[in-house]
């Protein structure tokens, strides 16, 4: 048959050229492989052929392999690399931000306002950035992208008002009724949710943090006590520069920077307790421990600046200080949580974003401006 002619055939024709071929050895019985002939009428027949034509027909699976030790080293050591670089970025950058943010507070006046109406811009479209993410358009519809630039622009203009005309309610209360119509005369079915998002928008990223134009700027009396201004140089305005504001917005956000940095070291060290879902990395021990923190900062500043006079009311002012300081971080943290993010943004390297690092003061300013507004009617003096 035409199967038996084609096995012979190839059997003398490996027996006559085996001379020819190196390191060459006779068949052996064990010596088999499966033959596939093109034919559809032929099927698979076994032949002994020289091991150079013995091809495998089972694929053998590779063992699972095992990354090296030196492997998992480099992976350790890139790690710790990446880490040391990100700890050195944040306190490069957060030595920077305080340098000069202590010097844009010092000078005050339109350098401070200008700062803050920077600071409140970049804040803004942080914020509208956010509530526009995949995360919180699941469950609500965002403002237009319009809409978004606008109220960043009016949030940015809020401290120079302030700044200009001293005050700010009338100014909110027409933004917030021209976005409204601006919204409801849109292109499409208008939505509740758009109208909140971007009123609150307005809320918190441009009318709470002015009011720290208003406890810088606006509260001009001297503070005569403070024995500092006896020997500030008269060139940069003498001891009439150093007024209840500046000393005011001293104090806050030092107790702000402190309630933050105690707490942090608190939480490290002792802390088990969550404080929240909302932020599960906080701790009631971190919390104490960085209210504790906020309090002695408070009365220490307060004896250093001879305001206020009274403990008790060095003791307030932090207390005051410290609840918008976490409740402000907490509000972030409910933002970002919704919107599935860890930072709000990468301005700033190490940092995050500008509300990462400023959520502590979004609402602390208009706690220490009401504060001394109201129940130190003699500005402490």
């Amino acid at each position: 048959s035409l199967v038996v002619m084609t096995q012979l055939a190839l059997t003398n024709s490996l027996s006559l050229h085996h001379n020819f071929i190196p390191n060459y050895r006779p068949f052996s019985s064990q010596s088999q492989i499966l033959l596939l002939h093109p034919s559809p009428f032929l099927r698979f027949t076994r032949q002994p052929l020289h091991p150079r034509f013995i091809v495998s027909s089972v694929h053998q699976p590779e063992p699972d392999r095992v990354p090296p030790l030196n492997a998992l080293k480099e992976d350790l050591l890139l790690k710790s690399q990446q880490q040391g670089s990100q700890l050195k970025n944040r306190v490069v950058f957060g030595l920077g931000i305080g340098i000069s943010a202590g010097a844009i507070i010092l000078a005050g006046g339109w350098v401070f306002a200008a700062a803050m109406a920077a600071a409140v811009f970049a804040g803004s479209r942080e914020y509208f950035e956010l509530i526009g993410s995949q995360g919180i358009t699941e469950g609500m519809t965002p403002p237009p992208l319009y809409v978004s630039r606008v109220c960043s622009v009016i949030c940015a203009l809020m401290p120079l008002y302030v700044m200009y005309r001293g005050h700010i309610d009338v100014s909110v209360t027409s933004a917030a009724f021209v976005l409204a119509m601006a919204l409801l005369v849109q292109r499409g079915n208008a939505r509740f949710a758009q109208l909140t998002s971007a009123i609150f928008g307005l809320f918190y990223c441009g009318y709470l943090p002015s009011f720290w134009v208003k406890l810088r700027c606006g509260l001009a009396a001297p503070a005569l006590n403070t024995s500092l201004g006896t020997t500030w140089p008269v060139l940069l305005g003498g001891q009439a520069h150093w007024t209840v504001g500046l000393v005011a917005t001293l104090i806050s956000i030092s107790s702000i920077i402190a309630a933050d940095t105690f707490a942090f070291i608190g939480g490290k060290a002792f802390g088990r307790t969550p404080l929240t879902s909302i932020s599960p990395k906080k701790t009631w021990e971190g919390t104490i421990v960085g209210f504790c923190g906020c309090i002695a900062t408070s009365l220490v500043l307060s004896k250093v600046f001879s305001w206020p006079a009274s403990p008790l009311s060095a003791i307030a002012l932090g207390i005051l200080t410290f609840l918008g300081s976490v409740f402000g971080d907490l509000t972030e943290s409910m933002i970002k949580r919704d919107a599935g993010v860890k930072d709000s943004g990468s301005l700033i390297p190490g940092h995050g974003g500008v509300l990462d690092r400023a959520d502590s003061y979004v609402f602390t300013g208009a706690l220490a401006y009401s504060f001394v507004k109201t129940f130190l009617p003699l500005y402490g003096v």
